[in-house]
C-alpha cells in the first residue's frame, strides 16, 4: 500500500494542483483510485484552494464518468444487465424513475464499496438528460469530497481510512441513515408546498 500510494504521489506531482482533477477523471472513467484521500492531502497541505481542489474534484468525477455514460448509452440494456440481478436491474430502473436526479446523486455521494459505476450505467441506459447526469454527479462529488475534506480538516488527514473503514463494515446501516436523511428532507419540501 505504501509502494502504490507513493507511485500515486510520483504521477500527481508534475500535475500540481491539476492533480485533483486528473485523478478524480481517472477514478470515475477506468478504475478505483482511492481518490478521496487524494483530495484531503490537496485540501490538508493547501488550505487556502480548498474551494478550488473540491470543485475540481467534482467537476473531474463528472467529466470522467463520460465515457461510461457512453457506454451505457450505446450499449443500451444489455450493459447493465449483463452485470446485474433482474431484481437489481428493476430496482435500479424504478429508482430512476422516480427521483432520476437523487438516484444518481446519493451513489455519487457515497465510498466505496458503493457501486457507482452501475448507477452512471443505468443513468445512460434509463437515458437520463446528459446535463442532469453531468450536474447529478458534480452534485454528489461535490458534498463527498467537501465532507471529507472538513473532516481532515477538524481531524487530520487519517480520518478518512478510518471512517472509510467503519462505513465498509456497516455499509448498509450508513445507506439506511443517508436515505432517512433525503427522505425526510423531500417530505419537509413537500409539506412547505402544501402549506403555500
Amino acid at each position: 500500500m505504501a509502494r502504490y500510494a507513493a507511485w500515486i504521489a510520483a504521477v500527481l506531482k508534475p500535475l500540481g494542483v491539476w492533480g485533483v482533477f486528473a485523478i478524480a477523471a481517472v477514478d470515475s472513467a477506468l478504475f478505483g483510485m482511492p481518490v478521496d484521500a487524494v483530495v484531503v492531502g490537496y485540501v490538508y497541505n493547501d488550505r487556502k484552494r480548498f474551494v478550488f481542489y473540491v470543485v475540481m474534484a467534482a467537476l473531474g468525477s463528472a467529466l470522467g464518468s463520460i465515457p461510461l455514460y457512453l457506454i451505457g448509452y450505446l450499449g443500451g440494456e444489455e450493459v447493465l444487465r449483463k452485470r446485474i440481478s433482474p431484481e437489481r436491474f428493476s430496482k435500479i430502473h424504478r429508482s430512476f424513475e422516480k427521483h432520476e436526479f437523487l438516484a444518481l446523486m446519493l451513489p455519487g455521494m457515497l465510498p466505496p464499496p458503493t457501486p457507482f459505476k452501475l448507477f452512471v450505467l443505468g443513468a445512460a441506459v434509463f437515458e437520463m438528460r446528459f446535463s442532469h447526469f453531468l450536474a447529478a454527479i458534480f452534485a454528489g462529488r461535490l458534498v463527498r469530497f467537501t465532507f471529507w475534506s472538513l473532516l481532515a480538516l477538524a481531524f487530520g488527514p487519517q480520518i478518512v481510512g478510518m471512517v472509510g473503514d467503519l462505513f465498509r463494515r456497516h455499509f448498509y446501516w450508513v445507506l439506511a441513515v443517508v436515505l432517512a436523511g433525503v427522505l425526510g428532507w423531500l417530505w419537509q419540501r413537500r409539506q412547505r408546498k402544501k402549506q403555500s
